[in-house]
């Protein structure tokens, strides 16, 4: 697993792509897993700082006590509608997927990610078929187009 300094450092483009779609919408989706094993949608705000990712919950929060069974965890950016006079202009979409990792603090629950998996959805050039890009520890950045 990885911090987001070793994304940044293994592809400083890449990374800087997914902070931007990230960083344009306040809001943003994390899922977890609830006590059956199905997932949990929920909305979440996240801070790209120090070098890692962060987010926080209300310790009496259902995704809290999703958390303290299991850690994994995704999140996905925001997403804007695709411009139709220029697709290829449209950001993506990002996810970062992980294990959430509590930080001692206050009265809030403090978290940050080991970083698994980050991936960006964009319209390629021309605009006919998209662009994946998914990076992992160890394989790195992987790129696939698919139309």
């Amino acid at each position: 697993m990885s911090s987001w300094a070793e994304v940044e450092a293994a592809e400083p483009d890449f990374a800087k792509m997914v902070r931007a779609v990230f960083d344009a919408q306040k809001h943003k989706t994390m899922a977890t897993i609830r006590r059956d094993g199905s997932p949990r949608i929920s909305g979440i705000e996240m801070d790209f700082s120090e070098g890692e990712v962060f987010f926080g919950t209300m310790p009496a929060s259902v995704k809290f006590a999703d958390l303290q069974r299991d850690a994994r965890v995704a999140f996905h950016s925001g997403s804007e509608d695709t411009p139709t006079d220029d697709p290829t202009s449209w950001r993506g979409d990002a996810k970062i997927a992980g294990r959430a990792i509590e930080v001692p603090e206050g009265k809030f629950k403090k978290f940050r990610i080991d970083i698994t998996e980050v991936v960006l959805i964009r319209v390629g050039r021309p605009a006919d078929h998209l662009v994946v890009e998914s990076w992992h520890p160890g394989p790195g950045l992987i790129r696939r187009e698919r139309r």
